[in-house]
């Protein structure tokens, strides 16, 4: 196979350039994976090395596999030897052969959100706070992103900044919590999927000779989507790459939208600060969309002043302009766009899987899903729940890990009374409480329990650890489907689910038969090498979200937030509610690098199209219970207006100003911003418009009362002079220095408030 003739100039580069540190930097929809996919076949082939010695890093399982797979079509079977994988399941490949230098089992569980959650819930309650001020989810992002930023539950507690941090967030036992959290991981014989990241720092920090031999094994280093790293998972590439320098970075950093889970651009825009010799590759040439949809996606991205430079271009054919639908409310949004759906379905012969709805945040669904069922028109939402995240498949999920380690507290906590067996939470608190005061393992209290417990309980305990004992003896002797059957049923989870004959009852079993299902097909497949139940549970903890669904399996609309759009393509793209505060959201307008994420968001959702973007935007919306009126996002505005049309076909009845009455799409865009323009207060003579403070960040007005001083971003600094309650609504009267006096509603006004 000539797979060097199917590739442009640039292309070509970035597979024959192999030593070295080398960037590609790949423009949407320029064929990034074939460019990875043939230099690791390239590797293999042309230079003859050993795919032992190649490290292939990606986001996701499904990623890896898709490349795998093409790198075989090539090179053959021996593409199976590869080092190829997401970052967690590479490093915890690494932390299980090499699990004793940490004090950790080799069969260490991997704890997923929910067991993290579940058990940050159990160390609040039991060090006697508040619940609802230590919400898991608080406490769970805050250890997170210290975890991902490598700051150790002991760097934690003793960093006055964190310290002074928590106390004003009224959260001072957070290192308390996160201090207890990392411990009780530890006695369980658990990692969550940050310590995957953060143990293998440690592990080549602390353990040199480890560090090298990992160092010689992986003489080429590879990561695709490098834009979407943290720091944790650059500073591990970077130790083992600094050897031999072979480098590759793949990504965009354009594309770059994950800030809120810990992906820091500034690694790819700094990575040649690191690399002084780098050889830097640009992919420019886009394959996915049409001309019109790559130059309006140009024009937006442009005025983002954090990147890197690179003119993407197509030789696809101009195709139809982005269109914008404007809607009274956000039901007749949800109106329009089924309706817009359905004539194209029709007219263009297209399918149902052709369409993708794409917006900021999951509550816009509603007003999609109520409009696409009265059209009969089938829909999914990608991204829900996930086939491992539901009820009755932890619970079996559980029962297997519990065989596996012993001392896994989540699991334990889950199974112990189910199906019931007459073991109450007191009883578990006390067998935790017996384990902790004692410092002894959780199995080893377990297997003398009648020192702890007293009789009925015992005995349930007792009959509980002489049935873990028996799937623990089908474990040493049977393959992962056998042992996993006999669980199920000898456990009671699947009468009992037999027995519940209600609908839901009826899917659950039928949920608990496709784990099983799932557990053969694992081992009876030629890739899987280790047929055990422990090697299912490793590959099961280690999928990620975008692994779960795949949105072209069914002839479904497509439903998702733009973020889960991330790596797809659709023919017919809607992006809805593109409206100032929703899009880009007001939580990201406190700073240029925030509104530079969300406009590399929108850039995302443009170039998710191959042949036709419509944007869609409500005058009036209903938020947190309340109707709000809208204005269209700025980043319409953004949009060269030669590459934007006015969906007049669509567009609602109700005429807004000159809106609908623009014979060009020159005077649309000229109007919009006549509208942004008699929205801004006319300065006096002699007077400077206001420009807000560098620190300018919105107070809580929940405390604002009269005689207090404010600055507004538009009218400056003024004094409150009257305070009114209307019903759920509070206003200030604020006599403001510039613009004299204003009142204002307080649920939307941004200000804030000064200390005298």
């Amino acid at each position: 196979m000539d797979y060097l003739a199917h590739l442009n100039p640039p292309q070509r580069e970035g597979v024959e350039n192999l030593e070295g540190p080398t960037m590609i930097i790949a423009g949407a929809g320029s064929g990034k994976t074939r460019v990875l996919t043939y230099r690791i076949a390239h590797l293999i082939r042309s230079k003859d090395v050993d795919p032992f010695k190649i490290l292939a890093l990606t986001f996701t399982n499904k990623a890896a596999k898709e490349m795998r797979e093409r790198i075989e079509k090539v090179v053959g079977t021996d593409a199976r030897n590869l080092w190829m994988g997401t970052f967690h399941s590479v490093f915890s490949r690494i932390l299980r052969a090499e699990s004793d230098k940490l004090g950790y089992p080799s069969n260490f569980t991997i704890y997923d959100t929910d067991d993290s959650k579940s058990l940050i819930k159990n160390i609040v309650r039991e060090m006697g706070l508040d619940e609802k001020l230590y919400k898991a989810n608080v406490v769970y992002n805050r250890i997170s992103g210290a975890k991902n930023n490598l700051i150790s539950w002991q760097n934690y507690i003793s960093n006055p900044v964190y310290i002074s941090d928590d106390e004003q967030a009224q959260k001072p036992k957070m290192g308390a919590i996160y201090k207890e959290y990392v411990q009780r991981c530890f006695r369980a014989g658990a990692m969550d999927f940050d310590d995957l990241l953060f143990n293998t720092n440690i592990l080549f920090r602390d353990h040199l000779d480890v560090l090298n031999k990992y160092q010689q094994r992986f003489q080429y280093v590879m990561i695709d989507e490098f834009q979407d790293t943290n720091i944790s998972q650059y500073l591990i590439t970077k130790r083992l790459a600094s050897v031999h320098q072979n480098i590759c970075v793949v990504g965009d950093d354009a594309q770059s939208i994950y800030a809120f889970r810990g992906a820091n651009i500034q690694n790819i825009l700094n990575f040649e600060k690191d690399y002084p010799d780098l050889s830097v590759i640009k992919l420019e040439q886009n394959y996915r969309s049409t001309q019109n949809i790559v130059n309006a996606a140009n024009s937006v991205i442009v005025k983002n002043s954090a990147q890197l430079k690179k003119s993407v271009w197509t030789e696809n054919d101009h195709g139809e302009k982005v269109h914008l639908i404007k809607a009274t409310s956000d039901n007749e949004e949800g109106r329009l766009v089924a309706s817009s759906i359905f004539e194209d379905r029709s007219n263009k012969k297209l399918e149902n899987k052709d369409f993708a709805i794409l917006y900021r945040t999951n509550s816009q669904s509603r007003s999609m899903e109520e409009a696409l069922r009265k059209m009969n028109i089938p829909y999914r939402i990608f991204g829900g729940l996930s086939f491992y995240q539901r009820r009755e498949i932890k619970d079996l999920l559980a029962y297997l890990r519990f065989t596996i380690n012993q001392n896994d507290e989540q699991s334990f906590r889950r199974i112990i009374n189910l199906p019931k067996r007459g073991i109450g939470g007191t009883s578990v608190d006390k067998i935790m409480v017996a384990a902790f005061e004692n410092e002894r393992p959780l199995w080893d209290v377990l297997n003398n329990i009648q020192n702890f417990l007293p009789g009925r309980a015992a005995n349930a305990v007792q009959n509980f650890v002489t049935l873990i004992k028996s799937f623990r003896i089908k474990l040493e002797r049977e393959d992962a489907f056998e042992t996993a059957s006999f669980i199920a049923k000898q456990s009671g989870l699947l009468k009992e689910l037999y027995d519940d004959k209600t609908i839901e009852g009826l899917n659950r079993y039928e949920n608990v038969q496709e784990l099983l299902n799932a557990i053969k097909e694992f081992v009876d497949s030629t890739e899987s090498e280790d047929k055990s139940l422990e090697a299912f549970i490793a590959d099961v903890a280690l999928l990620t979200d975008a692994d779960n669904q795949d949105p072209n399996d069914t002839n479904y609309v497509n439903m998702m937030t733009i973020h889960s759009a991330k790596g797809l393509e659709f023919k017919h793209v809607y992006i809805v509610g593109m409206e100032e505060d929703l899009f880009p959201s007001q939580m990201m307008l406190n700073s240029r690098a925030d509104l530079e994420e969300e406009r590399r968001l929108f850039y995302v959702a443009l170039t998710r199209a191959m042949e036709k973007v419509t944007l869609t935007y409500a005058l009036s919306r209903y938020r947190f219970g309340r109707l709000k009126s809208c204005e269209p996002s700025r980043f319409i505005e953004e949009i060269d207006p030669e590459f934007l049309k006015v969906d007049r076909k669509f567009n609602s009845s109700e005429p807004m100003g000159s809106m609908n009455n623009g014979s060009s799409n020159s005077l649309y865009a000229r109007n919009l911003v006549a509208k942004r323009k008699a929205t801004t207060p006319k300065v006096p003579p002699g007077k400077k418009l206001h420009t807000p403070s560098a620190d300018f960040k919105p107070s809580d007005t929940r405390s604002l009362d009269t005689g207090m001083r404010v600055e507004h971003p538009k009218f400056g600094f003024g004094k409150v002079v009257k305070m009114d309650v209307d019903g759920a609504n509070r206003k200030a009267t604020i006599e403001f220095e510039l613009f004299g006096e204003k009142t204002l509603l307080l649920t939307f006004a941004k200000l804030r408030i000064l200390e005298d």
